[in-house]
């Protein structure tokens, strides 16, 4: 099995459906209320470890309610949790509304995920015993480096999803082996709308980059390699809030099994597709079974494209 270890946030999602999200000062009447374990680094660890991996989530919760459920879903879903401390005070909690497209707005309150400012015993080693190491930036920024910095002394691939979007400092960007931005965080960092030309930029401090773009699939870029294009698979979106988690967390597992980058793309597409035709963020999340037996189904479609491919993909990639 691939070991993958987490570092990052755990959430309450407080979600909102909605038929048409809200303007500024607007009040709308909503359809349905839910709360679901989330969390851009739980979310990563449940995908992951659906996908076929053996994983382990470091991490806050606090000590409430919340915090119990949050501990208890990633249990569940067959993620050690050992690493994952308890603090005082609130859960970290995402306040998430989804529109009748099944597209998402969030605010993320950070709570016990705040304190979170370095390792602590014994995170060092679970980190060096990982095939991969994932990264968010949904923890305080001096905690992320610290894990950057235990994975490459020990020779573990990180990767890191760069939202929230924010400015990175160099010395992090140099610890990345495989940065994995959504368009819109891409464009935020680079300054520039084209996902190739920002991709490029990328490649200046991160050796390779995937690029999601929704429904336009995935753009794949390295240095000293030809940029690749993976199409979205066709499917009817319901709800994309953790498309990308669920993208990542397969996308780790497969290259963890030593598949090629194509193969790997299609794959971590193709569990990101299933996700977003079911509501929820951890609860969307599909087994290995499901994406292989999708994955399959979608092979027809043949390799990825050379980049600038049109692909005519519908909604459902990860976002």
């Amino acid at each position: 099995m691939t070991a993958i270890a987490v570092l990052g946030s755990t959430n309450m999602d407080l979600v909102a459906y909605v038929p048409k999200a809200p303007r500024l000062g607007e009040t709308v009447t909503g359809t349905a209320f839910r709360t679901v374990p989330g969390g851009k680094g739980a979310n990563q660890a449940v995908a992951a470890a659906r996908c076929g991996g053996e994983v382990v989530m470091i991490g806050a919760v606090g000590a409430d309610e919340f915090g119990v459920r949050l501990r208890s879903a990633l249990a569940e879903a067959g993620v050690e949790t050992a690493a994952l401390r308890t603090v005082e005070g609130a859960s970290g909690t995402a306040h998430i509304t989804v529109d009748g497209e099944g597209a998402n707005s969030i605010i993320v309150i950070p709570g016990a995920n705040g304190l979170v400012t370095g390792l602590e015993a014994g995170d060092d080693s679970r980190i060096g015993a990982a095939d991969c190491l994932l990264l968010q930036l949904e923890l305080p920024l001096e905690a992320v480096l610290a894990g950057a910095r235990a994975a490459r002394a020990h020779g573990v691939r990180t990767v890191l999803t760069p939202a929230p979007a924010r400015p990175l400092p160099p010395d992090l960007l140099g610890l990345i082996d495989l940065l994995v931005p959504n368009e819109h965080e891409a464009a935020a960092l680079t300054g520039l709308t084209d996902p190739h030309a920002a991709a490029g930029a990328l490649l200046q401090d991160v050796p390779e980059v995937v690029i999601t773009l929704g429904a336009a699939g995935v753009l794949y870029a390295a240095r000293d390699r030809e940029p690749l294009t993976v199409p979205a698979p066709r499917v009817r979106a319901v709800d994309t809030t953790a498309a990308g988690d669920t993208f990542v967390g397969a996308l780790a597992v497969a290259l963890g099994e030593g598949r090629p980058m194509p193969e790997a793309l299609r794959w971590a597409s193709a569990a990101a597709a299933l996700s977003v035709q079911r509501s929820g963020a951890q609860d969307s999340m599909p087994t290995r079974a499901e994406t292989e037996a999708f994955a399959l189904a979608g092979r027809s479609a043949g390799p990825g494209q050379p980049s600038g491919a049109r692909t005519g993909a519908a909604p459902g990639a990860p976002a």
